[in-house]
């Protein structure tokens, strides 16, 4: 089946790339306007589903490892914020709102999502800045931390979650840190030789989306 996807005209990667541009141009303006801004709350769970499918579907090394990759930080990344929603102990304490869609224990199934794609495109922009494996793990983790930062505004004000403190604990960066030194040492565990052009692209479209959001 996927064999088949692959071999359609315009499947490939510049059309993916222009196509993650087009999804998230879109969300910022729908997000953005009032009489919009419901409707594209609604779809923000879809669209995080969409844009992981797009990415992960060009791995060029898909195998079991790949496939234990994605179950691992899904199961990791969901649990821990099942764990920290419900005792505070990880990030703190907060709550999600309705705008990631449908939850278990609590939380969005896709937060795990998002978790995968943070993993996966921080992971190979970290491959880039140095070949040392430990300082890969390290860096990854503080580009999610530093992508957390960013996204913490706008997840408040579209309901993402919200805090039950009014500034946001430093306990939560710290448990993001944690939490990513985990996962990336899995990715570099299974991932030795993952290869995927889109993943970095996407992480410079999301920043750019979160960037923009925090202006508006």
């Amino acid at each position: 089946m996927i064999n088949k996807i692959d071999e359609l005209p315009f499947v490939n990667e510049k059309n993916a790339f222009f196509l993650m541009i087009a999804m998230h141009v879109a969300g910022v303006i729908g997000l953005s306007l009032e009489i919009t801004a419901d409707l594209f709350k609604l779809l923000v769970p879809f669209n995080l589903l969409a844009t992981g499918a797009i990415l992960l579907h060009f791995e060029k090394e898909k195998s079991l490892k790949y496939g234990a990759f994605i179950f691992i930080t899904f199961l990791v990344g969901f649990f821990a914020e099942v764990i920290g929603v419900a005792t505070g102990a990880v990030f703190g304490e907060y709550s999600y709102g309705e705008t990631l869609g449908f939850k278990v224990l609590d939380v969005p199934l896709a937060i795990g999502i998002n978790w995968i794609v943070l993993i996966y495109c921080t992971a190979h922009l970290s491959r880039k800045i140095t070949n040392k494996s430990l300082l890969q793990i390290v860096i990854a983790s503080v580009f999610m931390v530093a992508f957390d930062l960013l996204i913490e505004p706008v997840a408040i004000n579209l309901d993402f979650w919200s805090w039950e403190m009014v500034d946001i604990p430093l306990r939560n960066y710290l448990g993001w840190f944690v939490v990513s030194l985990l996962l990336h040492a899995v990715f570099l565990g299974l991932m030795t030789n993952s290869n995927n052009s889109l993943a970095i692209k996407l992480l410079y479209i999301q920043v750019a989306f979160f960037v923009v959001l925090n202006f508006i």
